[in-house]
């Protein structure tokens, strides 16, 4: 019988390795040392001012140790003297964020396959993003440039700026919208840098709660995130958006380019031909201020839907 334990017990630890190396969905992941299963598999932290490609500065993209997945690209890394690689955005898609058990920090891992990456911190105001990722090397891989190729399939994607109210619900959607690969909460149109929710809550930075939304504009067009931005807040309500009352809760387009700027001001005028007292004010884009990370995916992570943001069809 102790033969047959040990048997056991060996089958076990086998079945573990395998799927470690396979991944609960089938997948083939590359294998791994002892060292790297230690922070990828085990969430592990490298020694800081150690890794490989702490100083790298050639263009590429990174991609995950395990799987091979895109995960960065060399044009958002930047020096934080932290001691690890840092990256102020990602591929969008390619980073899953999970708060980590402590309470006080949030984990990053490959949404692909859940290798640690490393933690992500906002507010400290090292880049405009207001982002850092700070990734351990030894869960990367880093492709030069020359060799790249189309390892890198993340669409050639453009960016929309709207501000509806609250940021949670008016993310919520465009979140569900087919087309769209990235929605970020954070404040735009204001006057104070790096704003943190506090001050922006005072009314007194000028700043509106604001979602910036990355899209495909071969799978959906700006003109059908316009309309959908209408229909999912009242535009007839100045500074304020149902309970939530404040110029940061205003209603407002912040347009990159004219031909965004042209079709926010017609669906303006339909609308208004329609009867609705439009208030939405159609402005520049400026520096967006990426939130707080507790902003963001918030219904995700809360449950249930947005309270103050129900679809009205308007057009």
């Amino acid at each position: 019988m102790r033969y047959l334990y040990v048997g056991s017990v060996c089958l076990v630890l086998a079945i573990a390795v395998l799927v470690a190396q396979q991944g609960s969905k089938g997948m083939a992941y590359n294998k791994l040392t002892l060292e790297e299963e230690r922070v990828i598999i085990r969430k592990g932290t490298e020694l800081p001012f150690t890794g490989k490609y702490l100083n790298n500065k050639q263009a590429g993209i990174y991609v995950c140790k395990r799987c091979g997945a895109s995960l960065y690209r060399s044009d958002d890394k930047f020096d934080s003297h932290c001691g690890w690689p840092s990256f102020d955005d990602e591929i969008p898609g390619a980073v899953k964020r999970v708060p980590d058990p402590d309470g006080q920090r949030t984990e990053i891992m490959c949404a692909n396959c859940g290798a640690h990456l490393g933690h992500v911190f906002t507010g400290e105001g090292l880049t405009k993003k207001n982002i850092r990722h700070c990734v351990n090397s030894i869960s990367l891989v880093f492709v030069p440039a020359a060799k790249a190729g189309d390892k890198d399939k993340r669409p050639q994607t453009k960016k929309a700026y709207f501000a509806g109210g609250c940021f949670w619900g008016v993310e919520y959607w465009f979140k569900k919208t087919d087309g769209v690969v990235a929605v970020r909460s954070g404040y735009m149109g204001g006057i104070v840098k790096h704003p943190a929710y506090e001050q922006v809550c005072t009314g007194k930075t000028g700043h509106a709660e604001t979602v910036q939304v990355e899209y495909d504009p071969a799978r959906v067009s700006y003109e059908d995130l316009a309309r959908l931005f209408f229909e999912i807040h009242d535009p007839t309500q100045k500074n304020r958006q149902g309970p939530d009352i404040g110029g940061q809760y205003r209603s407002a387009i912040f347009y990159v380019d004219d031909q965004q700027k042209e079709t926010a001001n017609r669906l303006i005028e339909q609308l208004r031909k329609k009867g609705l007292d439009v208030v939405t004010a159609v402005e520049r884009a400026g520096d967006f201020w990426q939130a707080e990370e507790y902003h963001q995916d918030y219904y995700e992570k809360a449950g249930g839907r947005p309270y103050c943001h129900l679809r009205t069809k308007r057009f």
